[in-house]
């Protein structure tokens, strides 16, 4: 039952992630999450993130970002690393992975997905049958109704790691 929560893989952060090989692997395309998956809640877009898209991009992957976060938050870090973005996005609903990888011309076979938290995050890219990486949170401090969430987060994560020995 909680297999359905467990990301394809789990790692410490995005900018650790192995990129190059992912794409001579075949996939062209990465969905991201961006609160605490590649800036702190809120945050602007930094100088690493900025970087990190310029480096996929010329890796040769399409990059979108989908959030369930307003407009407004998700237009200024989307036009800082010029990406598309949905905002909005009803995850873990599967609707906006589909419009992601047809905004990117990709498929379910040749595209990662990047966020921070199971029940949204993952669950939605796994529910659309897209390759899930989960990231540890990069910062502690976030709203309340995540911050429960990350408790039952930790249930799932356990029997995981044990099911993995991660």
């Amino acid at each position: 039952m909680l297999q359905q929560f467990y990301p394809s893989d789990y790692v410490d952060s995005t900018y650790i992630i192995d990129f190059e090989d992912y794409y001579k692997k075949g996939y062209r395309g990465v969905i991201f999450d961006i609160d605490n998956t590649l800036v702190p809640h809120g945050a602007p877009a930094s100088e690493e993130a900025i970087a990190f898209f310029e480096r996929l991009k010329s890796i040769g992957y399409s990059v979108i970002m989908i959030s369930n976060n307003k407009e407004p938050r998700v237009k200024m870090f989307c036009d800082a690393v010029e990406a598309p973005y949905i905002y909005k996005a009803g995850k873990p609903g599967i609707k906006n992975y589909l419009k992601a990888m047809e905004i990117m011309g990709t498929t379910r076979e040749n595209t990662l997905f990047v966020g921070d938290q199971l029940f949204t995050d993952v669950w939605g890219a796994n529910r659309a049958g897209i390759y899930s990486i989960l990231v540890k949170p990069i910062h502690p401090k976030e709203e309340i109704q995540i911050v429960l969430k990350r408790y039952l987060e930790k249930v799932v994560l356990f029997c995981y790691k044990r099911k993995y020995k991660k």
